[in-house]
């Protein structure tokens, strides 16, 4: 018998995935995200007076879908065989608190620094960059959300196909590959792009899998 999430959970999945990339795609034709990132720090501090609002409303809505992660595990939970179940909740309450807390410096932080920026501003801001960016938001943030993947597909057998789980393991993987990106390794950061987007598609296929399988029509 599949144990199968509540709509909500499937309701959640498509929000995240629909916030996480209209803020994504929004703030790469605005402030060059991520590219931007590899910018001197005068520069990109002035990006972002520039487009203060627009910086700051993507930003929190690229962090509030990344906060998403969070219960959607807890409403994935019971899906999932119980020796995987912990480890799939921590893990996927983890990796939304350490990628939402890396994005949040864009709320909060950054648009502070670029109002009037001294030298000592722009130190801080390649700080924040590297600690709560590079370390937190995005490498930890990368393993933790393609381990979280990978304890559903080996945990919700029940809930997930075959092909949907290699599919998901083939994702979690390529996220996974963006921890080399800081070690300048080629490639690394266009292979874990690619897997965000196969991985948001991912994402999607598993809520409609939830919704048909709530209308019963699956066994």
């Amino acid at each position: 018998m599949v144990a199968v999430p509540r709509r909500r959970t499937a309701v959640l999945v498509v929000a995240a995935t629909v916030m996480l990339n209209a803020a994504f795609t929004v703030l790469g034709s605005v402030l060059g995200y991520p590219d931007v990132l590899a910018e001197p720090a005068a520069d990109v501090l002035a990006l972002v007076d520039a487009h203060r609002t627009q910086v700051v409303t993507w930003f929190a809505l690229l962090t509030a879908g990344a906060l998403l992660i969070a219960p959607i595990a807890l409403g994935l939970a019971p899906a999932v065989d119980l020796r995987w179940r912990r480890a799939s909740v921590v893990l996927g309450v983890a990796a939304a608190i350490a990628q939402a807390i890396g994005l949040s410096r864009w709320v909060w932080l950054v648009p502070f620094l670029a109002d009037h920026p001294t030298a000592d501003d722009e130190q801080t801001y390649r700080l924040a960059a590297t600690v709560l960016g590079t370390g937190l938001g995005e490498t930890t943030g990368y393993l933790l959300t393609a381990a979280w993947t990978v304890t559903l597909c080996l945990g919700a057998r029940a809930l997930l196909p075959a092909a949907l789980r290699w599919a998901g393991v083939a994702c979690a993987a390529a996220i996974a590959v963006g921890a080399l990106v800081p070690l300048d390794v080629p490639g690394a950061d266009t292979v874990n792009f690619i897997g965000y987007v196969a991985w948001s598609v991912w994402l999607l296929v598993l809520a409609g899998r939830i919704l048909w399988l709530r209308r019963g029509r699956i066994a």
